[in-house]
């Protein structure tokens, strides 16, 4: 089943019929968001580990690259690896370290990723924080609901909770996958809702050329601008996971390719499970982790020098007694800081992910994604994935927990937001007024700063257990989910001009007719 949008009365009775069941007698939620803006870390990255030994991480990446080598399944990213220098044996890749060093120099350490309304364009690099929802995960639930396998109307609710959480910077990929739309023309029809039900920035799936190339030009009629003018304005972004250990599969390298050529940005990412997909000590999976990237970063600057491209870090551990993956562990973090100082390192844009393992939104959920969270800002991150929704190692994307996590996030940002001190905020002349013994709530001073004098979050309950008690004990779980279809229900399509609707339709509608995209891979 998928999610209807009901009515407020409806919502507050579904959503929150655990407190309901308690007698819970509280008014309407009342949603206040801090308003859009983009997010910058004034604080210094953390260093995990002393420069000599990141420099040994480094070396050590060069020695599997030079030595070992990394599977290339495209042949023709085989002859453009060869005519640029490389050992071609097959679809083994050998680089010599040399090659690796000279061509990544050519990355732009920052770009601009440009929205179809300019307001909500962001900056990739330096101290910018980029925050992504959820993406590429196959279930969907709710409190309501419960799980459920993705589908279209899921799908295009977490668009418009996208959109509406100002927290959200940009879609890092389908939030669920509406598994119910053709594969051949999933593409088409969901990055068409994307770019009709909101007006922030996005992410195409490089699954083959076809779907790239799809994306581009969809991308181009949605702003309203030139071929020429949208290479030079990066205006859509690809995740590109290597097939660890040590291979680049054909769908991606096609991505790669296609997105380079047409001046898009490619976040190159191994997905570096210490215990399974790499070595069981994390320095070890950082060595192919970085390998990894390495490879994917240097063949993005061979197709096309001075494309845009950055450094991703997904390395962490597993569960050694089940075998599943875990996520926000103490050795995710490691790993976030010191995919950090690798990305820096090179001078290349980073990303990491806000993840946690938990099966429903919980206290285990809420401190794995903290964690993540820590590892990742103060690793220096530019552009995090998964930043609010994301559930189950990946599995399930939930309606509460992209709540939970975008007022996480607007905690977030308030902490990142450097500390005024001068006359006014030293408040002299209040102390003053008030002396011993006193209190601050009647002040001049605190009366011109009732509104704006904190962050108040959107689920937080702050009132005492006295008063929280008499309004039916509701929880953050409830009020999360009240919140989301309190969201849905106000929801508004940004504008779009009516020309620009027409010509993306009439593209769409001939890709289809077309046939869409390839499915065998």
């Amino acid at each position: 089943m998928s999610m209807d949008v009901p009515s407020e009365s409806e919502a507050e009775g579904r959503g929150g019929r655990r407190g309901a069941r308690r007698g819970r007698r509280e008014g309407p939620v009342q949603i206040e968001q801090p308003a859009f803006r983009r997010i910058f870390n004034p604080y210094a990255p953390m260093r995990a580990i002393s420069d000599d030994e990141l420099e040994s991480i480094h070396i050590a990446s060069l020695q599997v690259l030079e030595e070992i080598g990394i599977d290339f399944l495209l042949p023709e990213a085989c002859d453009r690896l060869k005519a640029a220098g490389a050992s071609v044996d097959g679809q083994r890749v050998r680089f010599e370290r040399a090659l690796i060093e000279e061509r990544i120099k050519t990355i732009p350490s920052s770009f601009t990723l440009h929205a179809r309304n300019p307001e909500r364009s962001v900056g990739v690099g330096g101290t910018e924080i980029v925050v992504c929802q959820v993406a590429s995960t196959p279930n969907v639930s709710d409190l309501a609901g419960g799980r459920r396998v993705g589908n279209r109307v899921d799908f295009q609710n977490l668009i418009k909770l996208g959109q509406s959480l100002n927290a959200i910077h940009a879609f890092g990929g389908y939030p669920v996958e509406p598994v119910d739309i053709h594969a051949s023309i999933r593409h088409l029809e969901a990055l068409r809702d994307i770019l009709t039900m909101s007006d922030k920035t996005l992410h195409a799936y490089s699954l083959g050329r076809e779907r790239i190339e799809d994306g581009i030009e969809m991308v181009r009629i949605a702003r309203g601008v030139s071929r020429a003018q949208l290479e030079r304005e990066p205006s859509l972004f690809s995740i590109i996971n290597s097939s660890s250990p040590l291979r680049l599969d054909y769908p991606m390298l096609q991505g790669v390719i296609t997105m380079a050529e047409a001046g898009q940005p490619t976040v190159i990412t191994p997905f570096t499970l210490a215990g399974a997909m790499a070595p069981v000590t994390i320095a070890g999976a950082l060595v192919e982790q970085n390998a990894e990237a390495l490879a994917g970063l240097a063949f993005s600057q061979i197709v096309r020098p001075g494309a845009p491209v950055a450094y991703g870090g997904f390395t962490s551990n597993v569960d050694m007694k089940s075998g599943a993956p875990a996520f926000g562990t103490p050795e995710y973090m490691k790993a976030a800081l010191v995919g950090g100082q690798l990305a820096r390192r090179y001078n290349i844009p980073y990303r990491s992910s806000n993840a946690n393992a938990a099966n429903v939104p919980d206290a285990q959920a809420a401190w794995e994604s903290i964690f993540s969270l820590w590892g990742a800002v103060m690793g220096g991150v530019n552009i995090l994935k998964h930043a609010c929704g994301w559930m189950e190692g990946g599995l399930c994307a939930s309606y509460e927990k992209m709540v939970m996590d975008a007022d996480t996030i607007g905690m977030l940002a308030e902490f990142l937001t450097p500390l005024v001190v001068d006359d006014s905020t030293l408040a002299l002349d209040a102390i003053r007024d008030v002396g011993p013994g006193g209190h601050f709530f009647g002040t001049a001073h605190t009366q011109e700063r009732f509104k704006t004098a904190f962050f108040s979050p959107m689920v937080s309950d702050w009132r005492n257990f006295e008063s929280w008690q008499e309004a039916g004990s509701p929880d953050a779980l409830t009020r999360s989910d009240i919140l989301a279809r309190r969201l849905l229900a106000e929801y508004e399509a940004p504008p779009m001009d009516p020309a620009i609707r027409e010509e993306l339709d009439a593209f769409v509608a001939k890709r289809i007719e077309e046939g869409g995209a390839p499915t065998d891979f």
